[in-house]
């Protein structure tokens, strides 16, 4: 999927990739060069990441996430 890049450099994120991520008008994202591309992701209120995390093991969670990037 392509998209070009308007005259003050805005790309439109397609509907797919924001409903993907729960992405909702509003929401802040951060930018991060990654390789020879653009990464972005949606930022995460600590609130919401703690509620999230209630419950579960951290260190499983963050180890289980490092194995899903590296896989990418």
């Amino acid at each position: 999927m392509t998209h070009r890049v308007g005259r003050k450099g805005q790309v439109v994120i397609p509907k797919a990739f924001r409903d993907a991520v729960g992405l909702e008008p509003g929401d802040e994202v951060v930018f991060a060069r990654h390789g020879n591309g653009i990464r972005v992701e949606r930022v995460v209120s600590p609130d919401l990441l703690m509620g999230r995390l209630a419950g579960h093991d951290l260190l499983a969670v963050l180890e289980a996430d490092r194995r899903r990037e590296r896989r990418r």
